[in-house]
C-alpha cells in the first residue's frame, strides 16, 4: 500500500490528452500529488533528466523516479494505489481486451484525430473518414454498457475520455458532428462527468482547447 508522505510529481501541459488521463487516475485513487505545467517550447530541466528518450509529458515521478507513457502510468497507479477504485479488470483476458483498445484510441483517435486541424486536401479527407470508421468501432465496443468495462468506470473510459474535450476541435475542422452521429459516445462522456469528479476536474473546457488548436494552427501557417 502506498504511504501518503510519498512525494508524487507530475509533469504535464494542460491541453494533453495523455495527462489528463493521468490526472483522473490519480484523483480515481484519492492520491495526492505537485503538478508541474511544463512549456514544451522551453522544456524544464527536470524534464529533460526524468524523461531523456522522449522528452514529452506527461511524467509521473514517483518518490523520485520517473514513469513515462500515459497509459503505462495509468497501469502503475492502478498497481501502486490498489486498494481503491481498480481501473484494469482482474480476469486476464478481459485486461487484455482493455488494453487492445486503449492501444487503438491511441493510434487511431489521437493520430487521426490531428490531421484534422494539421491537414488539408485529400489528406485531410482521408483522415476525416478514417477517424469516423474508427469512432464507430469505438461505439460499438461500448454497445449499451454504461462504461467500457461494464457496470464501473475503468481504464479504457480513462483512455478515451479526455479526449471528449477535444471533441468540439475535431467537429470544428473536420467538419463532423460527433453530437449527432454518436449519441452512445455523447452520452458515455456525460455519464463521465456526471458521476465521476476525476473527470469534470480534470478535463479543460472544450473552448479553451480550441483557441489551443487555433493557435497551434497558426503555428504551422494553416491559419493567419
Amino acid at each position: 500500500m502506498a504511504k501518503q508522505e510519498e512525494e508524487v510529481i507530475l509533469l504535464n501541459l494542460w491541453a494533453s490528452m495523455y495527462g489528463m488521463r493521468v490526472r483522473i487516475a490519480l484523483a480515481e485513487k484519492g492520491v495526492s500529488y505537485e503538478y508541474r505545467e511544463e512549456d514544451l517550447r522551453n522544456k524544464s530541466q527536470l524534464l529533460l533528466d526524468m524523461n531523456p528518450v522522449h522528452t514529452k509529458v506527461p511524467v509521473l515521478i514517483h518518490n523520485g523516479k520517473p514513469i513515462c507513457e500515459s497509459n503505462i502510468i495509468v497501469e502503475y497507479i492502478d498497481e501502486v494505489w490498489k486498494d481503491k477504485a481498480p481501473l484494469l479488470p482482474s480476469d486476464t483476458y478481459d485486461k487484455a481486451r482493455a488494453r487492445f483498445w486503449a492501444d487503438f484510441i491511441d493510434k487511431k483517435v489521437f493520430q487521426i484525430g490531428r490531421k484534422l486541424y494539421t491537414t488539408i486536401g485529400e489528406e485531410h479527407e482521408a483522415a476525416r473518414k478514417e477517424f469516423i470508421d474508427s469512432l464507430k468501432l469505438i461505439e460499438g465496443e461500448l454497445g449499451e454498457k454504461p462504461y467500457f468495462g461494464g457496470e464501473s468506470f475503468g481504464y479504457v473510459d480513462v483512455s478515451l475520455i479526455p479526449f471528449h474535450s477535444w471533441f468540439h476541435s475535431y467537429e470544428t475542422y473536420g467538419k463532423l458532428n460527433i453530437q449527432q452521429d454518436f449519441p452512445k459516445l455523447i452520452a458515455w462522456g456525460k455519464r463521465c462527468f456526471e458521476n465521476k469528479e476525476s473527470v469534470s476536474n480534470s478535463l479543460p473546457d472544450s473552448l479553451k482547447v480550441l483557441a489551443f488548436v487555433q493557435f497551434l494552427r497558426r503555428r504551422f501557417g494553416l491559419d493567419e
